[in-house]
């Protein structure tokens, strides 16, 4: 009998499976937005009418636990990949590649050997026959795996939100020549420029730079109406990390602990990567005693919960800053008074995730999500098979209208151990009453046989 149950229910499980994956076959079209520097907070300390009312018609994650470093490029590839920076290579805004001996910046990015350690979702959707979008999101306009997405436009700061937004609108309806893209990632970089500019406690600066992202979110719900996407799509609207406030009086200057000819510089701040050029044993004494507000690590000893010691593009000697504080080679110059790149566990650093569509569930919100997570939900809502990632569906599946927000392999082992309680209690039960009815047996009197010596000694 208990067979009989466990096997009911996990035939359960897998007709409920069979019947998700049948409902999948004819996925609504995917679009992923971010604006960049998005601190969870903002939504609490502005007002955001439109994206208010786009996540009460959906779901809402009030923190997203972001990877380390919590920087633009890293993590922007993190959520179409899923992986953890020291996965997909994307470690920094600055990078040394010891093998190939380059030398990557932001602004000299289109080498496909800095990417290739990943597959992004645009070149994964193309597999299924899916037509794909990537406006201006980091690595979009990178040959990957000799592959881009369908459409993509090279990132170019004077294009507006309007123009980016109108040109993906177009490619998702698509037209009599090409059906519409199936999944497309659309990148602004508000409110990041503000919060570097002014920081991100200067309430009238990062008010009007939010009021102008919430419009654009308004301009996107009017956009996807006017082309008739509004609810027969899904949206996901997101970011890559917060920002924290910094100052001139929180300075770590790298010119007090060692002379620059020690060292050669590969990234800055608030994470400074660098590669010793003389004694490594002295160097990283000399900056393990630098300051109190920077935390200096060997490679093979940076934390295992940062995600980022694999990877041959991280350097012998990482530097890592308090939240708020700054380093410098030397001077007394803060170079932005609003930065990120800090320890992912920092709230500061977190970003949000709002999303709603026919998939979703409504007027539901929930604390906290890893950002490495919204890859297999993507690949799930479009019935992509995901790459290998780091991600996982089962923290997600709530955000879905069709899921449970069970556990299976979890559920699986209470019903397991319930079934094994039981299974105690009734041999227990059985054991109890078969005593009881020895105990209970009618007195008999002994009978001994008289010439029976041995039981009279």
């Amino acid at each position: 009998m208990l067979l009989k149950i466990v096997l009911g229910f996990l035939c359960g499980l897998r007709a409920l499976a069979k019947e998700n994956t049948t409902a999948q076959q004819s996925a609504p079209p995917l679009l992923l937005v971010s604006f960049d520097g998005f601190r969870a907070d903002y939504l609490q300390r502005f007002p955001m009418p439109n994206l208010k009312l786009l996540y009460s018609q959906g779901v809402l994650v009030e923190q997203l636990t972001n990877v380390f470093i919590t920087k633009t490029f890293p993590n922007h590839y993190s959520l179409v990949t899923g992986l953890y920076a020291e996965s997909h290579g994307i470690l920094a805004s600055s990078m040394y590649d010891p093998i190939s001996k380059k030398h990557f910046h932001t602004y000299n990015d289109t080498d496909p050997m800095w990417w290739s350690q990943a597959q992004p979702l645009w070149i994964t959707a193309l597999d299924l026959g899916y037509k794909t979008a990537a406006m201006m999101w980091p690595g979009s306009d990178v040959t990957i795996r000799n592959k881009t997405a369908t459409h993509f436009f090279p990132y170019d700061s004077k294009v507006t939100f309007q123009q980016r937004l109108g040109n993906v609108t177009k490619w998702m309806v698509g037209n009599e020549k090409e059906p519409g893209v199936k999944f497309a990632a659309l990148y602004w970089e508000e409110p990041d420029h503000t919060g570097h500019k002014f920081g991100p406690d200067n309430t009238t600066a990062m008010g009007k730079a939010l009021k102008e992202v919430d419009d654009n979110i308004g301009l996107l719900i009017s956009e996807l109406k006017r082309t008739g996407l509004w609810g027969h799509v899904n949206v996901l609207i997101t970011s890559d990390h917060g920002m924290a406030q910094c100052s001139a009086e929180r300075l770590i200057r790298l010119d007090d602990c060692l002379h620059p000819d020690n060292y050669t510089l590969v990234d800055l701040t608030p994470v400074a990567a660098l590669i010793p050029n003389k004694d490594p044993d002295k160097v990283f004494e000399l900056l393990s005693k630098c300051h109190n507000h920077m935390t200096a690590y060997l490679k093979k000893d940076i934390p295992d919960r940062l995600h980022y010691r694999n990877n041959e593009r991280i350097q012998p000697i990482i530097l890592i800053a308090d939240e708020g504080w700054t380093i410098v080679q030397r001077g007394n110059k803060l170079p932005r008074l609003g930065d990120h790149g800090y320890d992912n566990s920092l709230p500061s650093m977190h970003p949000f995730l709002a999303a709603m569509g026919p998939s979703f569930r409504q007027g539901y919100r929930t604390s906290s999500l890893q950002s490495v997570d919204i890859y297999p939900l993507m690949c799930h809502l479009l019935s992509v098979r995901p790459q290998p990632n780091n991600g996982t569906l089962n923290h997600a599946r709530c955000l879905l209208a069709d899921e449970t927000c069970w556990d299976v392999p979890l559920v699986i082992g209470l019903v397991v151990g319930v079934l094994l309680v039981l299974s105690t209690i009734t041999v227990l039960f059985r054991l109890l009453s078969y005593r009881h009815s020895l105990g209970s047996r009618p007195f008999q009197r002994l009978q001994i046989d008289d010439d029976d010596d041995t039981l009279l000694e």
